[in-house]
């Protein structure tokens, strides 16, 4: 039989399980630091009770003039691995040790501390043919990576008789990510799981079926010939970065968005699961190094990115927006990278409490009405610096960003902006001496903006079009500037963005010229593909944007 004890440092109890021989399940919480012998002596007192119960129930005891409920108290002991005795004045959580076996009477127990076990385990909502799917999958002594993956699909009911009650057929595969052929169109899948740590121990195996049946899915998306790029992972010289808004649930959903901004896009096409279809499939099939998505919902995050692209050796990090259910999030490939730090910040917040842009602050007061929009936005800028795995002297500080949205808000931008260069600064001259920026982003700005020359050249004149972007009454002049030498990696697309009522280029992945170099640009998907619907999003492309793929080699 087995005793399960779970023992971690930061809990003051822990918790023994095991099944006495009357059959009844035993739950017990005792304080580590408590001594052995009197985890014992309630264990002996529990089981006397257990076969007092038994007792009681049995007329023949009774007949035979038992005296009711008072069972024997078992003799119960505890021996370590060797056979030795574990003393009683040891305390519990040295006591308890994986291989023990506790005595209590003629049973034995051997003892599991802290086995594998899986706290959660599920399936996505929409499963379509022709896409993986990626178990959401969340374990306590165990990871991912080492537990065992089974897959069943449904057996087709023969003559169409109803499906309760339905027989499973094990699939061919065995990996943590299934992508279900079109032959499973119509049927549901189920996967069971078995925890593991990697030193072969494995915990009990747990079982999830999916909600529906796996469905069609859209044919060719406008990403399949990228992936033909993208096949394999780039060199440990090179990266590969990857720069998409993705658009959150949280602006595709509503009202406005079906009727006025998305009305060529069929309404499933916008719905959450089906978008995540095809945006992890797109995602994995990139083989990237460092993605910085914007316009990430903090659930798709949680429950289907992070899980997904963790099982395509990518780990994530995320940064909402106060106020909002949306933010960004930096993915970087653990086989490439550790993370050194996280310098991440809020714009409104840094600027009025970070001596670093105590100047900015003090000439942005003088334009109170420009000042009050800056404060009120909720942008952010999320700050990674990463090592590399194979040569500890490359350092890269990578950030990522989603500038203020309003055509006439290039003023707005242009402060935002400023704030996010000086930080990087601070970063990646003051904290880290001279690493490389990559600078991904939703910069709302186009390449005729001041934001981008700003960016590109180094610095802005006070007399820049842009600072009266929404009129004189907002007009703020400021002269800014900063010492990078950094340069749009994917240059200067015709669009990065592709609605009914616009397209143009907001989107970048700028990067140090000074250390790195350009190794080739995903080209992005022709016009035809992204028109064949109208516009974006659409049944083949999960988002108003387009992403933004280039490799990277160091200089």
């Amino acid at each position: 039989e087995r005793a399960v004890v779970r023992c971690v440092p930061s809990e003051p109890k822990l918790t023994l399980r095991f099944v006495l021989p009357d059959g009844s399940a035993r739950h017990m919480q005792r304080d580590q630091a408590e001594p052995l012998g009197r985890a014992l002596a309630r264990i002996a007192t529990n089981a006397a009770k257990s076969h007092g119960k038994a007792g009681k129930k049995s007329k023949k005891a009774r007949a035979e003039g038992g005296a009711e409920g008072e069972a024997a108290v078992p003799a119960v002991r505890l021996f370590s691995r060797d056979g030795a005795a574990v003393a009683e004045e040891v305390p519990n959580a040295a006591a308890w040790q994986d291989g023990a076996v506790l005595h209590i009477g003629e049973a034995r127990y051997r003892v599991e501390r802290n086995p594998p076990a899986l706290t959660e385990l599920s399936l996505p909502r929409s499963l379509l043919a022709g896409f993986p799917v990626c178990p959401k999958v969340s374990a306590e002594f165990a990871a991912p990576q080492h537990c065992l993956f089974r897959w069943f699909r449904e057996q087709r009911p023969a003559g169409g008789g109803d499906a309760a009650g339905a027989a499973w057929v094990e699939t061919a595969a065995a990996e943590r990510v299934f992508t279900p052929s079109n032959a499973l169109v119509g049927l549901r899948l189920k996967l069971r799981c078995t925890p593991g740590d990697g030193e072969q121990r494995y915990g009990p195996a747990r079982e999830v079926e999916s909600s529906g049946p796996v469905e069609a899915g859209p044919g060719a998306c406008t990403f399949d010939a990228r992936h033909v790029y993208t096949k394999k992972v780039c060199s440990h010289g090179s990266v590969r970065a990857v720069s998409y808004n993705i658009l959150a649930d949280t602006y595709a959903q509503t009202e406005f968005s079906r009727t006025v901004l998305y009305p060529y896009c069929a309404p499933y096409a916008l719905e959450i699961d089906y978008r995540q279809n095809l945006l992890k499939k797109e995602l994995a099939g990139y083989s990237a190094d460092l993605i910085c998505l914007q316009e990430v919902d903090k659930s798709v995050f949680v429950d289907s990115l992070a899980p997904a692209l963790d099982a395509f050796g990518l780990e994530g990090l995320f940064r909402i927006k106060e106020k909002q259910h949306e933010g960004l999030a930096t993915f970087y490939r653990r086989g490439k990278f550790s993370l050194l730090s996280q310098h991440d910040i809020a714009f409104s917040e840094a600027l009025l409490s970070e001596p670093l842009h105590k100047k900015l602050c003090e000439q942005l007061a003088k334009y109170p009405l420009v000042q009050e929009k800056v404060l009120q936005r909720s942008s952010v800028l999320q700050v990674s610096v990463l090592q590399s795995t194979t040569d500890p002297s490359r350092k890269l500080c990578v950030a990522n960003t989603h500038l203020y949205w309003h055509p006439k808000g290039g003023n707005i931008r242009l402060i935002q902006i400023a704030v996010a260069m000086s930080h990087i600064k601070h970063v990646a001259c003051d904290l880290y001496p001279s690493i490389p920026v990559i600078f991904c982003g939703d910069f709302n700005s186009t390449p005729s903006s001041g934001t981008y020359s700003f960016i590109s050249s180094g610095g802005i004149a006070e007399d820049h079009e842009d600072w009266i972007s929404n009129g004189e009454e907002e007009r703020c002049s400021m002269s800014l500037s900063h010492p990078f030498k950094l340069l749009s990696a994917c240059g200067e697309p015709a669009y990065t963005n592709y609605v009914g009522g616009f397209h143009g280029c907001l989107d970048y992945i700028f990067i140090d010229r000074n250390a790195l170099e350009v190794e080739q640009i995903i080209p992005l998907p022709s016009h035809e593909e992204i028109t064949t619907h109208q516009a974006l999003p659409s049944v083949t492309h999960p988002s108003d944007h387009i992403a933004l793929i280039c490799d990277l080699k160091w200089k």
